[in-house]
This record gives structure tokens, sequence and C-alpha cells, in this order.
């Protein structure tokens, strides 16, 4: 979508935006808040030189939910004419004449509203041609293949590129508009050691709201690479408790157990291992987990949730202590609390650092396992069980001694929170959750 496209979707979709809000008021809804996105996009994928996939992407929508007194409805549709903005709104209407009634639903509170604006620059289209998107993707597969004789097979390069605009309006009057943008360009290959039948596959990626800071076709496919040779002659290890080393990668995933358990949602419904653990102490004194929801380019950035609450700087965890819970206006109303302007999701979350680089954190480890693929989602979010299949490197003396394939690590999430000994600063900037490496003691981990 370019700059003539996205001016026209700014004013068409505004003006979609009172339509709907005229139609809802007519059929009888007190209240109403809606979404509409219309964007472009190309993607390529390549295997062998050969072009698996070419698509073109060319979508919109709209997402009404309506209000009459405290029943809602809710409807969605991907035609945008005015027939089908008046059926969906007819329709969703209709629903809520037959919902229950439900004394938390609603607007989120009328003086939450965001007020303020300006440019996070988060659009930067890309006018990507498929002649230029299937020679990167070529590129950057041939660097991988080429990389070392023991590349034997490509699982394939893709590159994406999407653009576009999406729109939130209530009845309050609010509205609120992102343009945005995301590119993306990947690799994934294969790779065998000489005189045996044992593969490994691993890939690399990139990917920013601008190409021009994605990384070169050659470097990801040599990444990917390195990084498939790497873990080559893999080994189990025996049973034992051990300290590990999530990597960068890895490490996000520690921190989305722990929003999912303070979530506003796990609260009210009481599914949660850290129920009522506002004011509690969850981590060591030295962890400080924040968001930063208006950093620029960020990929979580935003002034306004979901509801069309105002976001703002807020700290989440200071000194291992929880602050408050993660909440969208419902799930606030049903704790008795203000939404902490969380609707959708977080905004830029960042775990401080401790100061170590990756290097120093081996050392600090001396013995145990750095864990780079997790594998299977064995969480209990009501009791806290933590157990997932791994991959990665055993490390000794603080050096990484030969790569590790096939082992279980387990422990408990209240307990691995709290055993973290430290966080690196080798952050990956490929997320809207930012933090390095995180280091826990005292885990099992199960292999032969």
């Amino acid at each position: 979508m370019n700059t003539e496209e996205l001016q026209k979707a700014d004013v068409e979709l505004r003006e979609l935006a009172e339509t709907v809000l005229k139609f809802s008021k007519k059929y009888g809804a007190s209240d109403a808040e809606l979404s509409l996105n219309r964007g472009s996009g190309l993607s390529v994928e390549i295997h062998q030189e050969n072009v698996d996939k070419l698509e073109y992407h060319r979508d919109q929508g709209l997402s009404l939910t309506v209000y009459m007194g405290q029943h809602q409805g809710s409807a969605t549709t991907g035609d945008l004419s005015a027939q089908a903005i008046e059926d969906t709104v007819k329709a969703a209407c209709n629903i809520a004449k037959f919902t229950g009634e439900d004394k938390y639903t609603g607007l989120a509170d009328a003086d939450l509203m965001a007020t303020e604006k300006g440019d996070l620059d988060l659009y930067h289209p890309w006018n990507l041609s498929a002649e230029d998107a299937i020679q990167i993707a070529t590129a950057c597969e041939q660097a991988a293949l080429n990389y070392d004789e023991r590349i034997i097979n490509s699982d394939g390069a893709s590159i994406s590129t999407y653009s576009g605009l999406s729109v939130i309006a209530n009845s309050y009057g609010f509205t609120g508009v992102t343009p945005s943008s995301r590119h993306n360009l990947s690799c994934s290959v294969i790779a065998q050691a000489p005189n045996t039948t044992a593969m490994q596959r691993d890939y690399w990626y990139t990917t920013s709201r601008q190409h021009e800071a994605l990384e070169s076709a050659i470097s990801v496919g040599k990444k990917s690479a390195e990084l498939t040779l790497g873990r080559l002659k893999g080994r189990q290890i025996s049973t034992r408790k051990s300290s590990v080393l999530y990597s960068p990668e890895m490490a996000r995933s520690i921190i989305s157990h722990f929003t999912s358990a303070i979530s506003g949602g796990s609260q009210y419904r009481k599914t949660t291992y850290l129920l009522g653990s506002k004011g509690e102490k969850v981590f060591p004194d030295f962890i400080h987990l924040h968001e930063q929801p208006h950093l620029i380019s960020g990929f979580g950035s935003s002034y306004f949730d979901r509801d069309g609450v105002a976001t703002s700087d807020r700290d989440i965890v200071i000194e291992g202590v929880l602050q408050n819970y993660i909440m969208g206006s419902y799930s606030a109303r049903q704790l008795g609390l203000q939404s902490t302007a969380n609707s959708g999701g977080t905004h830029n979350l960042t775990l401080d650092s401790t100061g170590q680089t990756f290097d120093e954190l081996l050392k600090i480890m001396g013995t145990g396992l750095l864990v780079t693929e997790l594998i299977g989602s064995g969480i209990n979010g009501v009791t806290g069980d933590y157990s997932r299949g791994a991959a990665g490197f055993w490390v000794e003396n603080g050096e990484i001694q030969f790569p590790v394939e096939e082992v279980t690590i387990a422990g408990s999430l209240k307990e691995m929170f709290q055993n973290i000994v430290a966080v690196g600063n080798d952050v990956d900037p490929r997320s809207a959750t930012q933090t390095g490496s995180i280091l826990i003691e005292g885990m099992m981990v199960a292999g032969e």
C-alpha cells in the first residue's frame, strides 16, 4: 500500500466507521465499538531455486461489537460494501437481543480514552516486485546451500512484505488510526554429517518495519546454514538437575508464561498459579519488567489498546514485586480494578538486563544446558507445572562442548521465576518482547 493508497484508505475507513456507528444506533444499540482494516502485500517461497508459492495479498475487514444495555453481540465481515455493512450491524444487534446480561460488559470508561497522537514511525511500505522478491529469496537459499558441503537440502527461503491501515472507533466519538508495515526474510536448511544418516534442520530470519533494516539475503542464508551445522552429531545426556540458559529467542517464552499467569482473564477465572499475586515478590530483587508502548518503530507500539484506552509506560515488576495485572476493561471490571490498557495484549515488554554478555552468562553457569529450541507446550496454567522438549548445547567450564537433542526440561514456573540468576544484554530485537538470555538454576533435565 503506497502513500496515495494509504491516504485514500484513511478517509474511506474513517467514513465507514461513522456509517457503522450510525447504523448501530439505528438498529437499537446503546453503544458500539469496531475495528476496520485494509492492507496489501506480497509473499514468495522458494525451494531449490523453484517458486513454490507466490501470493499477492489484498484484504479488508470489519469487526463490530454492539451493546444493548449490558447485552452484547458481535459480527464480522470482509465485505465493506454499504449493504454488507448494514447486514453486519443488523446481525450483531440481533445477536445482542438473545445474549445473557453481563454486568461487566460495555465500552471502556470514557475518561480513559486515548487523546495523544503522533507518528510512531510504524509505516514503511516496500514496493517489492515479484521478480525482485524471487531474486532475493533465491540468493538467500543459495547462500545457505553453498555454505558447506554438509548442507544437503533446503526447506526453502521465504520473503514477505505487508503494509496496511487499521482503525478502531466507538460511540464515545473515539477514533484511533494506525498505519503499519512489516517485512520478513527467512531460510531453513538441512545438514548431514559425512558417513552418517543423521540429519539436522535449523533456520534464521530477519524482520523489520523498514525493509532497509533487514539483514541481507546472503547473511540470513549463511546464518541458517551455520546454525544447522552446529546441531550435527547431537547427543543425549543423562537425567540430572542442572542450570539452564535460555537463548534470547527462547527466553521470550518464559516472559509469556508469566504474563499469561498475571492476565486479568486468568485472575478473574481463577485459573492461574499466580492467583492474587499483586504486591507479592515473584522474582528476585534485580528483575524489572516494564512496558514501553510509545517506542519509535516498536513491534508493539501504540497510543491505545483495542478498547481505545490510552497506553503509557508502565512498570509490571519492580525489584521482583508484581505491581499490577495485565488487563483490558472487561477483566479489570471483573476484578474491581482499572484497565491497564492491555486489551489485545502487551505493548513492547522489556526485561532489563543484569549487564552480562552471552559469554559471561556461560561462565556464570559453568556447567549446564544452553537451550536454543523448545518443543511442545507442556505448561499447566493452573498449577504452574512446566515440561517441554528441548535441544541446544551442553556447557562445561563456561564453554560449549557439544550439541544436545531429545531432552526434556521440567520444573515449577513459580520456582523458575525465583531461581533466575541473571538476564543477559544479548537482546533479540525481532519481537515486541525484549529480553536477553535468561539463566535459571535448579531445573530438571531428563535425557537418557
